[in-house]
């Protein structure tokens, strides 16, 4: 397990304290908060406006917090922002909320701030959808985007406690915190929300800013491992280079990792990255039959992904290779075949195995949800929108407990194999490996039961302004609609 650090609302907090706003977070996620619990705590700060965020699978959980909160104090003006906001737009003016956040929050924030505290109408400010006269929702069209990375804040690290978080697969380095040096993706795989969320231009930050915010870390917090939450961490070379040379420069004593495309991993950059720090590099893998890679417009050929482990592998990274059942065109046969060429590929030291999930804003979304491609949407509750044990879609013959089992399959498939425990034992330590070790029997006992027998050793046989995250996940599903790196409030 891990737990996450609230970047985007660190540097909201960042942003509001510039123009001279009192700010607190408290992060709902961290101690298993009750609703209850977290109303006490939000309302003993006495503030006088309440921000709150999520994504789509715990969009509910700010329902209910924002209802309760409502109840005991129905003046407080509650805003609600994020993924999930942006892309329902009005849809998501509830009536427990006063205000939604479409969008980057950066420059919206501080201007809806300063018209509330002095009395001004909120016209003609685009980003935030709230009540007009007639009761009915208002929107002036999506927020002005940021143009100059650099220009933002630093995020206040001082509104979170870092100890707090952490990696579960990260060993002797924890705390750790989130670091961003671009934003966009300008890829449109059909599992991604980016072009809802506007999120398809690339915005670069320089390399200088991104090491001074690492130095800054290291010297105030003690932290020295950084998670890169940029979708494509390697995008640019040059760029990603000149940060190793300045982490060296520097003399930081640091670990990193981050997310990039698999064609986008070369051998020297790889070790120059090594030798500044990188420890672990993923990307998505997602499936290996041609089709469905072409349906998902995911473009790379798969011998990168060969390649890409090959060459992490070489210089002690770890590869850590995303991949999902459950998208068009699957079937029992291309989830066999993705499972046998990750059973028989050694370079594959590490592999993640989640079902697709169809979240809003999404073109796997709307085609699951119209029907399209021999798919069916069983769901609209997206609290049932989870990536493990749980799917929400039928594709083809695969029903959700069919994907369930095929994942659980998987696992076994994967992690029973003797050549990954070294890995296995090196990401997770002795008791992370034994737990993992563990539920591998757990589900080899499971699918014996069930008479597949044939598995065995991976083979078939100024207000005050409180602003509060709920909902949790990991890097993949943040960045498949949103995350903790995107200012979305």
């Amino acid at each position: 397990n891990s737990s996450w650090p609230p970047l985007n609302l660190a540097l909201l907090g960042a942003v509001v304290k510039q123009h001279g706003h009192e700010t607190f977070i408290i992060d709902g996620t961290i101690g298993e908060l009750s609703v209850e619990k977290i109303v006490v705590e939000i309302l003993s700060k006495k503030p006088d406006i309440i921000g709150l965020t999520s994504y789509s699978p715990f969009f509910h959980v700010q329902v209910e917090l924002a209802t309760a909160l409502k109840k005991v104090a129905p003046d407080l003006p509650i805003m609600i922002g994020g993924s999930h906001a942006t892309i329902v737009k009005e849809k998501a003016l509830l009536e427990c909320f006063d205000y939604v956040f479409v969008g980057e929050a950066e420059h919206t924030l501080p201007e809806f701030l300063k018209r509330l505290d002095n009395g001004k109408d909120l016209s003609s400010l685009k980003g935030v959808v709230w009540r007009g006269a007639d009761g009915q929702p208002v929107f002036e069209g999506p927020a002005p985007a940021t143009e100059d990375f650099d220009a933002l804040p630093i995020p206040d690290r001082d509104l979170v406690d870092s100890r707090q978080y952490f990696l579960g697969t990260l060993q002797g380095r924890n705390p750790f915190t989130l670091i961003q040096t671009t934003r966009g993706c300008s890829w449109k795989c059909i599992f991604c929300a980016s072009e809802d969320l506007n999120t398809t231009r690339i915005l670069r930050r320089s390399p200088e800013s991104v090491v001074a915010e690492m130095k800054e870390v290291v010297e105030n917090y003690g932290i020295r491992h950084f998670f890169f939450v940029d979708d494509v961490l390697t995008l640019y070379d040059e760029h990603i280079l000149k940060i190793c040379d300045l982490i060296e420069m520097e003399n930081l004593d640091v670990t990193w990792e981050g997310s990039t495309r698999a064609n986008l991993i070369e051998d020297a950059q790889t070790k120059r990255m090594a030798e500044c720090g990188l420890i672990r590099m993923s990307f998505g893998l997602e499936t290996v039959d041609t089709e469905m890679r072409k349906t998902m417009k995911k473009k790379v050929p798969l011998k990168y992904y060969v390649d890409a482990n090959r060459i992490l592998n070489k210089y002690n990274v770890e590869a850590m290779n995303s991949v999902m059942i459950g998208l068009p065109g699957e079937s029992e046969e291309t989830v066999r075949t993705l499972l046998k060429f990750l059973s028989d590929n050694r370079d594959i030291k590490q592999a993640n195995l989640a079902i697709a999930v169809p979240y809003p804003g999404t073109e796997f979304h709307r085609i699951a949800n119209s029907g399209e491609q021999n798919m069916t949407l069983h769901t609209d509750d997206f609290s049932q929108y989870r990536r493990y044990g749980s799917a929400v879609t039928t594709v083809g013959d695969l029903t959700p407990k069919d994907l369930v089992e095929l994942q659980n399959e998987g696992f076994v498939r994967i992690y029973a194999a003797p050549w990954r425990w070294g890995p296995m034992y090196g990401k997770h330590g002795i008791i992370g490996f034994l737990l993992m070790f563990f539920r591998v029997a757990q589900m080899f006992r499971w699918h014996a039961s069930r008479k597949l027998q044939s598995i065995f050793l991976g083979q078939q046989a100024k207000p005050a302004v409180a602003m509060a995250g709920g909902g949790g996940g990991d890097k993949t599903e943040f960045g498949h609609q949103g995350s903790p790196k995107s200012p979305h409030f």
